[in-house]
């Protein structure tokens, strides 16, 4: 059984926004509005006095094992595959945000009319979607159907995103998480998440 999974590497990411701009083109985000991004970036200065380093932290949806969003849900929209990855069904999703205040990473988004308004004009006859939603990171499935990587995983340019399936032990990404070399976030909480992390920086918030 395939089960999904991303490992970020705090130590090689340039803070380039790459993964940002490629998520939102792929996915037809709202990019207009600076607060509705599926995969996000912070610029982080760790440290105090002389011995300060400037960190970017990558946030995204971590597709939990045990989703709080996926109990909270009352139409059943969020749902999660065999595979481990959760999403949303737009025509289920009445909007009302249960979702958003469940999720301990702060990782969902509404999608409003006024937002596909937008996104029609912005995106044109292309523009996928059918009925405004709560929002998320998908782990770009529709590309991995096909066999590829989600688009953020594509264009990193220092390759500190990695995707992979915990489920095939020669996964480097399987085996970085084995080894305990890539963390996941608060794991305290019990979500079980399947994005994990290589540093020593902890959750901030």
């Amino acid at each position: 059984m395939t089960h999904y999974a991303m490992v970020i590497d705090l130590n090689t990411c340039v803070g380039c926004n790459a993964c940002m701009a490629a998520c939102a083109m792929e996915n037809q985000t709202p990019v207009w509005d600076k607060n509705k991004w599926r995969t996000y970036v912070h610029d982080k200065e760790i440290g105090v006095g002389s011995d300060v380093q400037r960190r970017f932290f990558p946030r995204l949806c971590n597709h939990c094992d045990n989703p709080p969003c996926m109990t909270v849900c009352p139409t059943g929209a969020t749902q999660k595959k065999a595979n481990g990855i959760v999403f949303v069904d737009q025509d289920l999703c009445m909007g009302c945000g249960a979702c958003a205040m469940a999720c301990p990473y702060h990782a969902r988004i509404p999608v409003t009319r006024r937002d596909m308004r937008t996104g029609r004009e912005f995106y044109g006859s292309d523009y996928r979607r059918t009925s405004p939603s709560m929002d998320k990171c998908s782990f770009c499935d529709h590309l991995v159907e096909q066999g590829r990587k989600p688009a953020c995983v594509e264009t990193c340019v220092g390759s500190s995103r990695m995707f992979g399936d915990l489920d095939d032990p020669n996964d480097p990404v399987a085996q970085m998480v084995a080894s305990g070399a890539a963390r996941a976030l608060m794991p305290h909480i019990g979500t079980r998440p399947n994005v994990y992390y290589i540093d020593d920086i902890r959750w901030r918030g």
